[in-house]
């Protein structure tokens, strides 16, 4: 598992909204990931075939994640970067299985759940910021 910074995992998020306000502005399938970490199925995110440029934002905030540059096929059935956009997300152990076994990452603006990181990427960084399509927005160049 890659080692989150302590400091970094409990900062508080800029952007606060309730429960109520999230539910309003996310559809259900967004909400359920963005704000109770759950998973999309693998394959079924319309972002997979995405191929232009431009770049991906949190679909809560609006935040700025990643750029097509970094972007490459992973054969998972999500949206896979090698990078991310410098401080515009958060990492943090996971430990819903009962043990830490995964890396969450997690907007840096709004605290939503994005997915994961892996060290199983391909070069330059080595990394796979392996995402939830219904977490992102894309915006093309």
């Amino acid at each position: 598992m890659l080692k989150p910074s302590p400091a970094e995992a409990s900062a508080p998020f800029p952007l606060h909204l309730s429960d109520a306000q999230w539910r309003k502005r996310l559809n259900p399938a967004a909400y359920a990931v963005l704000r109770r970490a759950g998973t999309e199925r693998p394959g079924s995110s319309p972002l997979n075939a995405e191929k232009r440029r431009g770049s991906y934002g949190c679909a809560g905030c609006g935040n700025v994640l990643f750029r097509s540059e970094a972007r490459f096929e992973s054969g998972t059935g999500w949206p896979s970067f090698y990078r991310a956009k410098a401080g515009a997300v958060r990492t943090r152990a996971d430990r819903s299985l009962g043990f830490t076994s995964r890396t969450e990452v997690a907007c840096a603006r709004c605290g939503g759940h994005l997915g994961h990181l892996f060290d199983d990427g391909p070069k330059p960084t080595g990394l796979r910021y392996c995402m939830n399509g219904v977490a992102l927005s894309f915006r093309p160049a």
